[in-house]
């Protein structure tokens, strides 16, 4: 047999009794000679995994006194068990969906999928540490991917995500629950985004609106479009069924004026109050037949292979009261949006104009 699968078999055996608390702390592993004649493999290959699981801070050794299964604790540089258990659950579920066929990049739009998820139903009452910048507000595809990358290039800030549409953002500002939030909230009387909603939530305040990106809004619609859901007006149509937005959302904000506009009552369209609170939550709907129309973001649509149909390009911003705006993690944040890295990684995931990307507007 490959001695390098055996000393893969070992580590992950080890592992899983310790996992189990079949060892437990303090408790001695077996002696070499005990794992050489229990694997028949030789005593270089059990010394090599014995090594990784002491790398991982599963186990400790000391010369003359054997080796010893570590304790729960965390230790500098090393994971503790807690996070060992997490990585051996991550491993089997990565396991079980590649074997029914799915690809890397699909497992891993999924798991995003969830963690939007289940942030968008999270609570983040609480005042933050320094470090800790505190979004809350509309979701956006994007945003899981830029809090990862920021948090590479600056180490010592994380960007901490918490859903719930612009209009609770904004409202978060206000109770100071929040840093900053995320807004595209459109005025139909002045055809401009969120300028209005900040002077009314936050009067007299001076407010930074800085520019994420302007992304591609309209109706997602299974692959082949089979019920020709092109505009609105289609949405009232006999067969189509709509899943939609929650209230308070820029996305809702925006369909509602524009019914309004075109004379479709809600009641006429089927699914109005199916009501989900992320884009990827709309996208996954649609995949999953549960709706056959949504109106939400092109890169979500382009997540899960679903047709989109161009209605509208909308100004997406963060919003920053003045006394955030000189953190030096907004600072950094806002740098970062002006580079080319950053809009590259916005290009490939698709659906996004950058050109004004890291534009600065104060509103007071």
């Amino acid at each position: 047999m490959d001695p390098t699968h055996i000393y893969q078999q070992v580590v992950e055996s080890i592992r899983d009794d310790i996992l189990a608390g079949k060892l437990t702390a303090g408790e001695s592993l077996p002696s070499m000679r005990q794992m050489t004649k229990k694997w028949q493999c030789t005593t270089g290959t059990i010394m090599r995994a014995y090594q990784e699981l002491a790398r991982q801070g599963l186990v400790i050794s000391h010369v003359g006194k054997g080796t010893k299964v570590a304790n729960g604790g965390q230790t500098k540089g090393q994971p503790s068990l807690r996070k060992a258990s997490l990585f051996n659950r991550s491993e089997a579920f990565l396991l079980e969906a590649m074997t029914a066929g799915y690809s890397p990049d699909e497992i891993e739009q999924s798991v995003q999928a969830a963690l939007d998820h289940w942030r968008a139903y999270s609570s983040q009452a609480e005042e933050a540490p320094p470090s800790i910048l505190r979004f809350i507000g509309s979701h956006d595809p994007s945003l899981a991917e830029i809090a990862a990358q920021y948090h590479k290039m600056n180490p010592n800030f994380t960007l901490q995500l918490t859903f719930t549409g612009s209009l609770g953002g904004l409202i978060a500002l206000v109770e100071k629950k929040a840093d900053l939030a995320g807004s595209h909230l459109w005025d139909e009387f002045t055809d401009t985004y969120n300028e209005a909603f900040v002077r009314r939530l936050l009067p007299g305040q001076k407010v930074a609106l800085l520019t994420l990106a302007h992304r591609r809004v309209g109706l997602i619609t299974p692959r082949g479009n089979p019920y020709a859901v092109r505009d609105l007006a289609d949405l009232s149509r006999r067969g189509v069924r709509f899943v939609n937005r929650q209230s308070g959302s820029g996305t809702r904000v925006w369909l509602d004026a524009q019914l309004r506009r075109a004379g479709i009552a809600p009641a006429e369209i089927v699914g109005y109050q199916d009501e989900r609170m992320t884009h990827f939550e709309v996208a996954r709907a649609i995949s999953k037949d549960q709706a056959n129309a949504g109106l939400g973001v092109e890169t979500a649509a382009l997540s899960f292979d679903l047709d989109f149909h161009f209605l509208t390009l909308e100004k997406y911003d963060l919003v920053i009261p003045a006394k955030c705006w000189e953190h030096e993690a907004i600072q950094a944040l806002r740098d970062w949006l002006q580079t080319q890295e950053f809009k590259s990684m916005m290009e490939q995931l698709g659906g996004y104009d950058t050109t004004h990307s890291g534009t600065l507007t104060w509103v007071q």
